[in-house]
């Protein structure tokens, strides 16, 4: 007994699911087996190695990295901190001295209304009677005990016998030195340097020995310890050094040991440590993860079995499932490679882009079921490659990217829905990673914060990078025209509709038009709006091969049709649905809007052109003026249609008003339903009633009139 096909694809469906299932199984057990298991070795120290041996996982060498710390922390000098204060106040004492000693040498007045010259006199004869030792004892009564106690009454002396500019040379010349040296730190170890630097500065100088050994003594005075040991500032030197320090890591893939080399101490504590030596490792590793693959295949067999009840899977629905997985756990495994729990490379992840595709090109349910699987596998995959440990962090927050983004992603519209989508996961991202970091014990840097942070933020970006950049592959296997596609083609800088922007700008801006009408009137009555407005961005593109004869083209030219037969003219016109669909075939473009371009003017009758050459030849045949259809067979592709008439006719109108644009609307509609042109589309009278008011409100808005205001002569009347 022969069977039919149809009957013969749902009898092969559980087995297509099963291979699927099965090819799913096998790639997991694949990817997850080197996380679960690895060959272990019976070594002892100081034997000899007879093979190679590559660390399985990557790991610190702890030891390794506390010895390197210990020789950085040692290589760490003490930290001082100079204190200003104690410059301050010694720089004072100096400047105190000083100001004593001018003021001791000041002469005395007598009386404030006495001329100048006998003020000098006065002043001369007043200072001759002070004698040195009376200055030196004013001079001690009036400076601090603490300069007395450590400097010669010979120094003093020296200093106030000195003359003025010479003091004050000396005054500048201690001060600056003073405040070099202190400025580069005093340790209590180094105060005689300090003392010999200054003396050194000073025997340069052009005042006298005399005055320089004094200037020295009062130096040496001020000269104390100003940089103390500070063991905040050490430690923090040493905490910095500590950090610096690069984790000795072994690397997956690293050899620790060659065939033939002896086995150290060293390379026996290595072996130990990545595992190699574990003799107690057997084979319940891969009986449990067996068992995990199994349970996972059983809830995608549940999904994808009630899926199938619901809408028919072919096979190439469930290899796009097969790729999608499959290249979604070999990107895990191939991150898993370089990430460590130092770097967490696994928040790169684009661990969202299979839940937009999937969600996009099937259901949310599906979205939501391989989401679980995903995460799980990740809690595997992300282990460090320690057998019987799970990574949950990851396997946390790949669940939330991928809820996220299904919830996020709503409908596609246009761009700013698909960056809505890649922010809400990557807001969502980056608390979970906050999450992560305030519940852990471990003590995080502000910079390791923000680097993961923007690691999510990253990861989420190419989700959706990776989701619309795969998004045509899957498209071109399941024939399926998606949102995403629609908004690539409505991308101006498309070939296509630069070649109609160039070659007939007229006609591009009737599309552009046409496609504000569609898409308002489409949504209106719950059509595919974005279909319909993509499609009238091209319904016009055969005028593009002879775009000057079509009206809106004709800027500053004579009409080409006035120099031919009114059948030539309609020839030439009807050609241009058709040239377009070829068009638009030859450049791979969807069948959908194809056939939005081909049927377009239905079977219309070009009128003028019919009657014109009525008027020539009776006996015309109608049949030649009419296009050759096919008929609009979806709403969309009838809506096109329409708005395409409607707008060219009122865009011929002088002045445009709300009721002549109603009557407009309502002369079109009601000429295609007495021709027949809505025969085979679905549109019902109460849409074509809500399509008419849609266009009649986005026309009104677009050709508004002006109010006339009366002139100032006809008020007066």
């Amino acid at each position: 007994m022969k069977i039919k096909f149809e009957q013969y694809k749902k009898v092969n469906k559980p087995i297509q699911v099963i291979i699927t299932l099965m090819l799913i199984g096998l790639a997991v057990f694949l990817t997850t087996l080197s996380n679960v298991y690895t060959e272990t070795y019976e070594f002892e120290r100081y034997s000899v190695a007879n093979e190679t041996i590559q660390s399985p996982i990557s790991i610190e060498d702890t030891k390794e990295t506390e010895r390197r710390q210990r020789e950085v922390l040692q290589a760490v000098e003490d930290r001082y901190l100079i204190s200003t204060d104690v410059t301050s106040e010694r720089i004072d004492y100096i400047d105190e001295l000083f100001d004593v000693i001018e003021s001791v040498n000041q002469p005395s007045s007598t009386s404030l209304d006495q001329d100048e010259d006998e003020k000098l006199n006065k002043n001369e004869k007043s200072t001759n009677e002070k004698n040195k030792a009376d200055k030196l004892i004013e001079l001690k009564q009036l400076i601090s005990q603490e300069i007395t106690e450590h400097i010669s009454d010979e120094d003093l002396q020296i200093l106030i016998s000195a003359n003025n500019s010479d003091r004050q040379v000396a005054h500048e010349l201690l001060t600056t030195t003073l405040y070099e040296i202190f400025n580069e730190g005093i340790q209590h170890d180094q105060i005689e340097d300090a003392q010999i630097q200054l003396s050194q500065r000073l025997q340069y100088s052009s005042l006298s020995d005399e005055l320089k050994e004094a200037l020295l003594s009062v130096g040496e005075f001020a000269l104390v310890e100003n940089s103390f040991f500070s063991i905040e500032e050490t430690m923090e030197a040493e905490s910095q050094a500590i950090n610096n320090v690069e984790p000795a890591m072994i690397r997956a893939g690293e050899v620790i040991v060659r065939e033939g080399q002896t086995i150290t101490n060293e390379i026996y504590d290595k072996l130990t440590l990545v595992g190699l030596l574990n003799s107690d490792r057997n084979i319940f590793p891969i009986l449990g993860l067996i068992i995990l693959i199994i349970l996972l295949l059983s809830l995608l067999s549940y999904s994808l079995f009630t899926y199938l009840d619901e809408e028919y899977l072919e096979f190439k629905h469930l290899s796009a499932l097969t790729i999608i997985f499959i290249l979604t756990i070999s990107i895990m495994k191939f991150i898993s490679l370089f990430s460590t729990d130092i770097n967490r490379l696994y928040l790169l992840m684009p661990i969202a882009a299979s839940s937009i595709l999937i969600k996009i090109l099937f259901r949310e349910r599906l979205a939501m079921v391989f989401a679980i699987v995903f995460s799980v596998i990740g809690t595997i995959i992300f282990n460090e490659q320690i057998p019987g440990s799970l990574n949950l962090e990851a396997g946390i927050y790949f669940l939330s990217a991928q809820i996220s983004s299904i919830a996020a992603l709503i409908t596609i519209k246009d761009r700013v829905a698909i960056l809505k989508t890649a922010s809400v996961t990557g807001i969502v991202n980056i608390l979970v990673i906050l999450g992560f970091v305030f519940l852990s014990y471990d003590s995080y840097q502000l910079s390791e914060i923000i680097l993961f942070g923007a690691y999510g933020f990253i990861s989420a970006l190419l989700s959706g990078i990776v989701a619309i950049g795969t998004l045509p592959f899957f498209e071109s296997i399941l024939q399926l025209l998606s949102d995403t596609k629609l908004l690539a083609l409505a991308n101006p800088n498309h070939p296509l509709l630069r070649k109609i922007l160039t070659d007939a700008p007229g006609t591009y801006h009737h599309s552009v038009m046409v496609a504000n009408l569609s898409e308002a009137a489409c949504e209106a009555i719950g059509g595919n709006g974005l279909l319909a407005r993509v499609s009238a961005y091209y319904h016009d593109l055969g005028k593009t091969l002879r775009p000057h004869y079509f009206i809106e083209n004709q800027m500053g030219m004579k009409n080409p049709h006035d120099f031919l037969q009114p059948s030539e003219s309609a020839e030439i016109i009807i050609a241009h649905p058709y040239d377009g669909a070829k068009m638009l075939k030859d450049h791979n473009l969807p069948k959908e809007i194809i056939d939005i371009a081909k049927e377009h003017h239905g079977t219309s009758l070009l009128k003028y052109f019919y009657y014109k050459e009525k008027e020539i030849n009776k006996e015309i045949n109608e049949s030649s003026f009419r296009y050759p259809g096919p008929l609009p067979q979806t709403k969309e592709s009838a809506i096109v249609s329409i708005c395409d008439s409607v707008e060219a006719a009122v865009r011929s109108m002088d002045q445009p008003t709300k009721t002549k644009i109603d009557q407009l609307i309502e002369q079109i509609i009601q000429g295609r339903l007495q021709d027949g042109q809505f025969n085979d589309c679905s549109l019902t009278f109460k849409e074509l009633t809500k399509i008419k008011q849609t266009i009649s409100e986005t026309l009104n808005g677009i050709y508004h009139s002006r109010i006339h205001y009366p002139k100032e002569s006809e008020e007066a009347r």
